[in-house]
């Protein structure tokens, strides 16, 4: 049995910087990962099946095309393998948040696979699998900071960030990314000027309140609950940045260090809310835990 992180993506700022002709939008972030997600076990099986548990599973299982599934039978028919998987994803991110948890789940169904069927599909082979399922797969596939720019898929290094603390808070809502990018009505953002890294959170924080989410305004007008979050986050007296990330709903917060992160997280819980306080960055670790044997599912 093989186990793999898929943790959340979290957008520190997104402008929307153009539109394709196909109408795709061209943007410009920078995606961090912190130490929160789902995990996704394998083993090997005749035919790719996958169960649901954790928090949000019994949500995802409304979907009727699973990403994690998709990315899995797109792996085998790339890779020409003819066996299968057990798969079990233990859900913690809540469902249609703005911080990539199904993106995530399916990058790391093609990590995980590709270590469970001993298969080498080279870098590039996996991100064009991993664009092919989404916007947000090729950097989840990274899971480490990166800069995004053209749709998503043009992936170039962050700069170099300093340890702090991250709270993530959703208010229990789940938003349409494209009924907000139908909702805006704002134009085009340039493309941010980022120093090459910060030292400290402050300072960071500093140059990230120079920059926004675009997505933002819209989503607030459709999502009357982002504000109510947001301004939960910047009353605290810790909070150095809050924003939303990606479409929405989930916003985050930034704070010096992760403990200052953790004790914020405890003094904004509220009825209906996930929230999540820790390290802004997190490791490859396993990040849930308690997760049960393939072999004891109903």
């Amino acid at each position: 049995m093989l186990r793999e992180p898929a943790r959340a993506k979290v957008n520190l700022f997104l402008h929307v910087t153009g539109k394709r002709a196909d109408g795709y939008h061209l943007l410009d972030s920078l995606a961090v990962f912190p130490a929160v997600g789902d995990a996704l076990v394998a083993e090997p099986a005749d035919d790719v099946s996958l169960t649901l548990t954790g928090r949000f599973g019994a949500t995802l299982a409304a979907e009727p095309d699973n990403l994690v599934l998709r990315a899995a039978r797109a792996l085998a028919e790339r890779c020409r393998v003819n066996t299968g998987a057990a798969l079990l994803l233990d859900k913690q991110l809540p469902i249609a948040s703005g911080i990539g948890g199904g993106s995530a789940d399916a990058a790391a169904a093609l990590r995980l696979l590709s270590r469970l069927w001993s298969i080498d599909p080279g870098p590039d082979a996996l991100i064009e699998l991993a664009a092919a399922l989404g916007a947000d797969v090729p950097v989840c596939l990274l899971s480490e900071p990166a800069r995004m720019q053209g749709i998503g898929e043009i992936l170039v290094d962050a700069p170099s960030l300093p340890d702090c603390g991250m709270v993530l808070i959703n208010p229990g809502v789940a938003v349409s990314t494209p009924d907000i990018f139908r909702a805006r009505s704002d134009g085009f953002s340039a493309i941010a000027d980022l120093p090459r890294g910060w030292s400290d959170a402050t300072g960071m924080a500093a140059t990230l309140a120079g920059t926004r989410n675009d997505l933002e305004p819209p989503a607030m007008s459709l999502c009357p609950e982002i504000p109510e979050v947001l301004q939960a986050l910047r009353t605290d007296p810790h909070c150095l940045l809050a924003r939303m990330s990606g479409s929405g709903a989930t916003c985050f917060g930034l704070f010096a260090d992760a403990t200052s992160a953790e004790q914020a997280a405890a003094r904004l819980q509220r009825p209906g809310w996930w929230v999540w306080g820790g390290a802004m960055l997190g490791d490859q670790q396993v990040l849930a835990t308690g997760l049960p044997d393939l072999g004891s599912r109903p």
